[in-house]
């Protein structure tokens, strides 16, 4: 059955941006396996944030990346209408195990392991020279397109003020993300081990850019709750001067889609450990109603 896709073939079969897209070449194998080649280069925008001095290929792009080969293999079967779209319904236990960077050849590769109606299961792993870098199990289905119908409440609770916990400066300070890759844009407060941030969603983000109807990728709702338990984490006393790498996604699901206009609340609990590695629980709100949850671990390390 193989098919091989170029650039061009990619930018047509897939819904992405240029910037947004993880794949350099892919083949279709047949009907329930994929490969594809990623080329990791300094020239890439989210090297710029994802760190300064110190870049590394995120690890929510790497699901990203296998997302987009999911996809490519199963979007004929999952056959979506004008006015639907192909999203991550659920992740399951995705693990970051090495680190990928400029210079570094990534291969990503899919395999279809369940189907039901309109949903695919699948398994990937990438690779690069030196062994496993990531692999997971997650499920894409499809839904409407979103269609918000009022706007959303203003002036609430959530709404920086004087009293947050950490403005956009403190929290800059506790975290080595910067532009493109800074998704939170200050900690509210601090209720026991449980932190509340606020992520504004604003249509001239980079991430909407090409998107049609723009809506928040769930790999990157993901990195979200990630900075906000980093941050939450990293601004007890005794991990002062420290870094927070993430290193698993233990479940996620996608409940709602999130669009400009939205206020994305996260309320992560992460209890305090006495190891090197924190886990916890992320819940995410727009005007109340529940859109995500995700449960993660990160490595604490000395800067």
């Amino acid at each position: 059955m193989g098919k091989l896709y170029d650039v061009c073939e990619l930018k047509k079969a897939l819904p992405v941006w240029s910037q947004r897209l993880m794949l350099d070449r892919a083949e279709i194998i047949d009907e329930t396996h994929a490969v594809a080649v990623k080329n990791l280069t300094n020239n890439e925008e989210f090297f710029n944030g994802h760190f300064p001095d110190h870049p590394i290929m995120p690890g929510v792009l790497q699901l990203e990346a296998m997302r987009q080969l999911a996809e490519l293999l199963g979007a004929g079967k999952l056959a979506p209408a004008a006015n639907e779209q192909i999203y991550i319904k659920s992740v399951g236990k995705t693990r970051f195990r090495r680190p990928n960077v400029p210079g570094d050849r990534i291969k990503i590769e899919v395999e279809l392991i369940a189907e039901a109606d309109r949903e695919l299961t699948f398994k990937a792993e990438i690779t690069n020279a030196s062994g496993a870098a990531c692999d997971s199990q997650f499920t894409l289905a499809v839904r409407p397109l979103p269609a918000p119908k009022a706007l959303p409440e203003l002036f609430n609770a959530s709404d920086r003020s004087a009293e947050v916990k950490l403005n956009e400066e403190a929290t800059k300070a506790l975290m080595p993300h910067r532009y493109p890759f800074l998704l939170i844009d200050y900690v509210l407060k601090e209720e026991g081990s449980t932190i509340i941030a606020v992520k504004n969603v604003a249509a001239n983000e980079p991430v909407f850019a090409g998107m049609t109807t723009p809506v928040m990728p769930e790999n990157l709702l993901c990195e979200i709750g990630a900075q906000a338990g980093c941050a939450c984490v990293l601004s007890r006393p005794e991990n002062a001067g420290k870094l927070g790498f993430f290193m698993s996604i233990d479940s996620a699901e996608s409940l709602v889609p999130v669009v400009p206009g939205d206020q994305l609340v996260i309320e992560c609990d992460l209890p305090p450990s006495k190891s090197r590695f924190g886990k916890g629980s992320c819940r995410m709100t727009v005007d109340g109603v529940e859109v995500f949850k995700s449960a993660i671990m990160f490595a604490i390390v000395d800067a």
